[in-house]
């Protein structure tokens, strides 16, 4: 979880953005604690079964209904990677619950009831990823751990693709033998099943990426820009911004959600207008 060598290159609103990530475990524990205190966000994800906003982060996993979020099954995990791939069926990585007699490093753990329970699929005790990215049936991650992007088509045994010091990986135009990755130098790069690592040019400086399922690839800047483009190598444009530092970021074809140190907003206007639908630190 330790990022912050990551991000000099890139400014220092950035490491202060990521500074929150510098325990190995939860602040707090089940057995204390507000079950709205949302704190850091790692993961933002909409359950297509009934269209609900969860947010994952230090404190664990939180429903947001109603502007108001509630964490799931009273459980401080701190879950560092966080991507929903079906109906109630999530994928995650980080550090259990003080109160869970389990390895600091939790590896690729899957959920099918909305993270109510979690179950370990592999790497346990080995990969802390810090993202997560499903491209057909094939899953990419970063492990911070050992600083690589790997990649697994039955999610047990897993392939190393690149060394490297990444933040946010993001589908590259549906292609399943390749994902781009942000760099700590804020670069966008497309990266291959062989290793080899292409800049994308003209890209802005981005920290966190997304796709939606029609392919529009949507990016934040550390300092709250948001920027849209067709496709990789497309025109980007800069549509609006959000308020604070950006900690997450989820994009659908109909609505996106950017989480920063402020709030967890909200645009279904390809992110001219942005509303806070969450309040974090208040």
């Amino acid at each position: 979880m330790h990022r912050l060598p990551v991000l000099v290159a890139i400014s220092s609103s950035v490491i202060l953005l990521l500074g929150g990530c510098a325990s190995d475990q939860p602040e707090r524990s089940a057995a204390t604690g507000d079950d709205q205190q949302i704190g850091h966000i790692h993961g933002l994800g909409i359950d297509p079964a009934d269209g609900a906003l969860y947010a994952a982060g230090h404190l664990g996993v939180f429903k947001i209904e109603n502007g108001t979020p509630t964490r799931i099954a009273n459980r401080w995990q701190d879950t560092m990677a966080f991507t929903v791939t079906g109906p109630h069926t999530f994928l995650g990585s980080g550090h259990p619950d003080l109160n869970e007699d389990l390895p600091p490093h939790l590896g690729l753990i899957e959920s099918t009831d909305a993270a109510k329970t979690w179950k370990p699929l592999s790497l346990q005790g080995e990969a802390d990823f810090h993202a997560l990215e499903v491209v057909g049936n094939r899953v990419f991650g970063y492990d911070s751990n050992s600083s690589q992007i790997l990649a697994t088509t039955d999610r047990t045994t897993w392939k190393s693709v690149t060394e490297g010091e990444f933040i946010d990986l993001a589908s590259s135009s549906g292609k399943t033998d390749q994902v781009l990755a942000t760099t700590g130098a804020g670069e966008l790069v497309r990266v291959d099943l062989g290793g080899q690592t292409t800049k994308v040019a003209d890209a802005p400086r981005l920290v966190w990426i997304d796709a939606t399922p029609r392919g529009v690839l949507v990016g934040t800047g550390p300092d709250g820009k948001v920027y849209t483009a067709d496709s990789a190598t497309g025109d980007w444009i800069n549509p609006g911004s959000v308020t604070g530092q950006p900690e997450a970021l989820d994009a659908t074809d109909t609505v996106w959600h950017v989480a920063t140190d402020t709030g967890i907003y909200a645009s279904e206007d390809q992110g001219a207008t942005w509303s806070k639908i969450v309040e974090i630190g208040q």
